[in-house]
């Protein structure tokens, strides 16, 4: 048997096994997409050809246009971040494209070659994906399929962490950590478009005034200054309504100190660490703070969905409003046949926005 084969099973150990694969690689349906056989560096991901994915009930089959990169990426393909079980073992958590086949069962009007958009759990690295019907959305006639990739993991997550998890309230005054990042470019314009008063961290000037531009009230580099004395400025002393925190463990001090009383501090993910050392629950007691942990990925499909329609009924038409009040920010775009080195990019912390990888050759997208 050919090694492409025996790395294939491994590859889709849970939906195929050797026997299958060998009676069924000569007339199955084949995709180009991006596989991960030891888990390490970015050298690791291997394009090749593999099946195509058959839509289960109540699933649309996505010809896919673009994809977009996220750090649980990064995580999954060292093998720190595994998909939920059952899920595609194939990277990538958001994707744009069009419709090719509904899956039976199917009861929204999805039609052949409609533009559309979805979050995943998993297999967005690839020409076709197939998802429950109740996570897709369709994309606004003003944007492209690079811009419509950018928009469901990261603003999804952002609405969720903002709406959902801290239910931020006018006026609020709201620290976003990583704040030129994807969650971070659209927390600052979710904030904004909420009424409340987002403020933010990053690591350089450029990507402080991209934050600023964005909307972002004040900004601090917290390689050159300290983002609590920041906020205790700008706030008179009362501090931050809610954080939203992707960075975890090293900067638990600041944060408590930056947070106000009866705040709600929402962490989403450790890039800073996950221990904590020192009397952390003491001092949030002293603020009756609120501690708040989120994740999107292993959330029900029930929960996703009901995220989803509130995300397109209460925030997707701003993107489409004659006045274009929101805007995915796109960093960069990168061939999938290049997807190592948008890891690379990403790893070294060098995006500003969204990273994208084009599927379908521009030539082939309709917008």
């Amino acid at each position: 048997m050919p090694l492409i084969l025996q790395t294939g099973t491994f590859f889709l150990r849970k939906s195929y096994n050797t026997t299958w694969f060998r009676s069924c690689s000569s007339f199955a349906k084949m995709m180009q997409a991006v596989c991960v056989d030891v888990p390490g560096g970015p050298e690791n991901l291997v394009l090749r050809s593999i099946p195509r994915p058959k839509p289960k009930d109540g699933e649309v089959l996505i010809k896919v246009h673009a994809a977009a990169l996220n750090r649980a990426d990064l995580l999954q393909r060292r093998g720190l971040y595994p998909p939920p079980a059952g899920e595609s073992d194939i990277i990538g958590l958001e994707v744009a494209g069009t419709v090719d086949t509904l899956g039976q069962r199917v009861r929204g009007n999805w039609k052949p070659d409609a533009r559309v958009m979805a979050l995943l759990c998993g297999g967005g690295y690839a020409e076709y994906v197939s998802v429950p019907e109740e996570l897709l959305m369709r994309v606004p006639d003003n944007l492209t399929f690079s811009q419509a990739a950018a928009i469901p993991e990261a603003w999804l997550t952002a609405f969720q962490l903002l709406v959902f998890i801290a239910q931020v309230k006018e006026g609020e005054v709201v620290l976003v950590h990583a704040g030129a990042s994807g969650v971070g470019t659209a927390a600052i314009q979710l904030a904004r478009l909420f009424g409340a008063v987002p403020v933010v961290t990053a690591g350089s000037q450029e990507k402080l005034r991209l934050a600023e531009k964005l909307g972002a009230a004040a900004g601090y580099n917290y390689k050159e200054e300290s983002f609590a004395q920041g906020v205790h400025d700008f706030t008179g002393g009362k501090g931050a309504n809610v954080i939203l925190d992707c960075i975890g463990g090293c900067n638990w001090e600041k944060n408590v100190s930056s947070l106000a009383v009866d705040g709600r501090w929402v962490v989403y993910g450790t890039m800073g660490g996950r221990a904590v050392e020192g009397e952390l629950l003491g001092k949030l007691l002293s603020k009756r703070g609120h501690l708040l942990c989120s994740l999107l990925r292993s959330r029900s499909l029930q929960y996703k969905a009901d995220l989803v329609k509130a995300f397109a009924d209460r925030v997707l038409p701003c993107f489409s409003d004659q006045a274009a009040t929101l805007r995915p920010v796109i960093d960069s775009t990168f061939r999938l046949r290049d997807i190592a080195e948008a890891h690379r990019h990403m790893e070294a912390n060098r995006n500003m926005g969204k990273i994208v990888i084009t599927v379908t050759p521009q030539s082939e997208e309709s917008h």
